[in-house]
């Protein structure tokens, strides 16, 4: 176990970060696209 290459956790973490990223950013646009639905 001691032998894990670094560059494993770091493609890891931009992995998740990557995704994080997206997810909020998706979220971010659809609360956007109801609040501008809503006041039309």
């Amino acid at each position: 176990m001691d032998q894990i290459p670094v560059i494993a956790f770091e493609i890891f973490f931009i992995g998740l970060l990557g995704l994080a990223s997206v997810a909020i950013l998706g979220g971010a646009i659809v609360v956007l696209r109801g609040l501008f639905r809503g006041q039309r």
